[in-house]
């Protein structure tokens, strides 16, 4: 099941008081969403002021074992990981490395007999905006197993992948309409790795992840001895197909791991930077990333709304889910304010009703009431 922008979010319900969620009070609620859930750990967040105001971990990593999840374990964080690739890529675009603007057979012109006509001019603002037109995967997934015991590099996986992907039909037309695909991510690196030479790994270590100090952030899912995901009520060690998580070449759509205190070391940057204070980009780059493409729901790679559950916006959401973790990103930018939620287990053993409970009780202690109708 491969990562999918979810409409958990569009359905949250308010509850609580409006007093700010202490470290105490977090636990609290959390314990309380996860009461008689078979979801195994939840790890929440509360970003406010430039800081983490509150952080809670409970439960256990594995729901097969007693080991306790820890404040410095990893987590996946699916699809909100999106945001971070368009991040390394606004980067090489303020420097030059690449247009925004660039038709995708100049940017990569070795595919560009094999690709249909339609894709020939779609854009990185295109593909990191989810208009590039393209299915959300690959259509053919079954054929594409052995990508997840292909022993070579990764850059040279997502090449065969999109080569493969950029023949099938376009969902909607390029550059019409919003039709979220994982495969415009791979595109993007894979653009992103031509134009420098470097792996997609490498470029998100130097242009991310070393900038913010985000020292316990990586690839592809979690290893023993962290938290695993679930599903159908057990931990999912091996992956082997799309119906079970995603091959390591997928990191560029959201397959990357990392301590909560990375998730918020980037996320207070992006509230940063909303306010003209970020550390990693230009501000016309938190901008362009924050705001709503013509005729779509969504910047780049942000959700945008104007209001969220009752509350006054605007709003930058993403959520992810490979259907073993579930990780929802809120943030507020006018108030400086955002939490950030994953459990290590998805819908099937209930973890958007745990989320759900979550976010209901902290709105509105991140944003006040919605004015108007």
């Amino acid at each position: 099941m491969l990562f999918r922008r979810i409409a958990l979010i569009a359905a949250l319900t308010l509850a609580g008081s409006a007093c700010a969620a202490s470290p105490d009070k977090l636990d609290a609620i959390v314990k309380s969403a996860m009461a008689g859930s078979k979801v195994p750990a939840v790890g929440a967040v509360i970003l406010r002021d430039g800081a983490i105001a509150a952080q809670s971990v409970q439960g256990r990593q594995r729901n097969d074992r007693p080991r306790r999840a820890g404040a410095d374990d990893v987590w996946l964080i699916g699809s909100t990981g999106k945001v971070m690739t368009v991040a390394m890529i606004a980067r090489l675009a303020e420097r030059g490395v690449l247009a925004w603007d660039a038709p995708l057979d100049r940017m990569l012109p070795e595919l560009a007999a094999g690709m249909l006509p339609a894709y020939r001019q779609v854009t990185l603002l295109h593909l990191l905006s989810h208009r590039a037109g393209l299915p959300r995967d690959l259509l053919d997934l079954k054929g594409a197993q052995h990508f997840f015991t292909d022993a070579r590099p990764t850059g040279q996986q997502r090449l065969a992948y999109i080569a493969a992907a950029l023949r099938d039909q376009p969902a909607v037309a390029p550059g019409t309409a919003f039709a979220y695909s994982n495969t415009g991510f791979l595109i993007a690196a894979a653009i992103a790795e031509k134009a420098t030479g470097d792996s997609y790994e490498a470029l998100m270590r130097k242009e991310v992840f070393e900038p913010l100090a985000m020292r316990n952030a990586g690839f592809g899912n979690t290893g023993d001895g962290q938290n695993r995901g679930h599903q159908h009520g057990k931990p999912m060690l091996d992956m082997a197909t799309f119906d079970d998580g995603a091959p390591a070449m997928f990191a560029p759509a959201g397959f990357l791991h990392m301590s909560l205190a990375d998730w918020a070391r980037f996320n207070l940057d992006q509230l940063a930077g909303a306010k003209g204070h970020g550390k990693l980009l230009a501000p016309a780059s938190y901008t362009l990333m924050q705001t709503a493409q013509p005729d779509s729901p969504a910047g780049l790679d942000w959700g945008v709304q104007a209001s969220l559950a009752g509350r006054q916006g605007p709003a930058l959401v993403h959520q992810g889910s490979d259907g073993n973790w579930l990780a929802i990103a809120v943030l507020f930018p006018e108030q400086g304010s955002g939490a950030l939620v994953v459990a290590n287990a998805a819908d099937d053993m209930g973890a958007d009703k745990v989320l759900n409970g979550i976010f209901g009780k902290l709105f509105p202690t991140l944003s006040p009431a919605k004015k108007g109708p």
